[in-house]
């Protein structure tokens, strides 16, 4: 008999050793989210942890129009979030890493930035007015 409970809770160690590695550690996706940076954040109560939001624009079948999508994300690195954090407004291309679960010490979210692939700054260009309407003395269209 004691040899079976010994088994029994080796297999139970064993069991949760697996559960506990593939819930947070095992990498289930990875891949790179384009869009406008909103913003990147130090906070947390007990861990603190690096966390942003990407917006992406796109469109949607479903519905006529544009829709916004975000993205939310943790980042572990320390340099490269104050990186990001001087990137914000601009359109960047972000490598992540996607897990099944989080950890409080890894972030609040299950993706995890790791780089940055590119950076552009968006640049502003004024929408011409409507078409049969007159511009506004001195403005170009």
């Amino acid at each position: 008999m004691k040899k079976f409970s010994a088994l029994f809770v080796i297999l139970l160690v064993v069991a949760g050793a697996l559960f506990f590695y593939f819930r947070f550690y095992f990498v289930f996706g990875e891949g790179v989210k384009s869009g406008e940076l909103n913003y990147v954040v130090h906070k947390g109560v007990i861990f603190k942890t690096f966390e942003g939001k990407l917006i992406q624009a796109g469109f949607r079948a479903q519905t006529a129009g544009v829709q916004s999508h975000e993205f939310d994300f943790s980042v572990t690195n320390r340099e490269l979030a104050e990186r990001l954090m001087l990137l914000g407004g601009q359109n960047v291309e972000l490598h992540y890493k996607e897990y099944f679960g989080s950890l409080p010490w890894r972030g609040m979210t299950r993706y995890v930035v790791d780089s940055i692939v590119a950076a552009r700054p968006i640049y502003y260009q004024p929408t011409p007015p409507p078409v049969g309407e007159l511009p506004f003395e001195g403005q170009e269209i």
